[in-house]
């Protein structure tokens, strides 16, 4: 039997967002899930037809939920819970172009970096990662 509402923790981990379920939650709380447009908590409810955006790391994508179930499956059959919207496939792909175009974050140097060296690159690195979660 496939409920008819689950947490959206339990389905992220379910659907193999996560890995683990305190992972699925911890993005839920931090505000890097989104149900319909809203942030979501851990303990919000997503509904079959329902539009999820997740962001992990540089990556954002937008599913619609096809099927809710609350214990993790293979990824086969993960695959077939939500479908990703031609929108974010899109998004995702010159997102992915624009990263391999990109200068590789790191250290040209030798040995140890300076403190004004290290807090250049992360300055640069946190510029890029905000840019991208734009």
């Amino acid at each position: 039997m496939t409920p008819e509402r689950v947490r959206i923790d339990q389905w992220l981990w379910a659907a193999r967002f996560a890995k683990t379920r305190a992972l699925a939650n911890e993005a839920a709380g931090g505000g890097r899930v989104k149900i319909n447009g809203a942030t979501a908590k851990p303990s919000r409810e997503v509904l079959v037809g329902d539009t999820v955006e997740v962001v992990t790391g540089p990556v954002r994508k937008t599913v619609v939920v096809r099927e809710v179930v609350r214990r993790r499956v293979s990824a086969a059959v993960a695959a077939t819970l939500y479908e990703e919207t031609p929108e974010s496939i899109a998004a995702r792909e010159e997102a992915a172009a624009v990263r391999r175009l990109a200068e590789p974050l790191r250290f040209e140097g030798g040995g140890r970096p300076t403190k004004r060296d290290r807090r250049r690159f992360e300055a640069e690195r946190e510029a890029r990662r905000s840019r991208d979660l734009e």
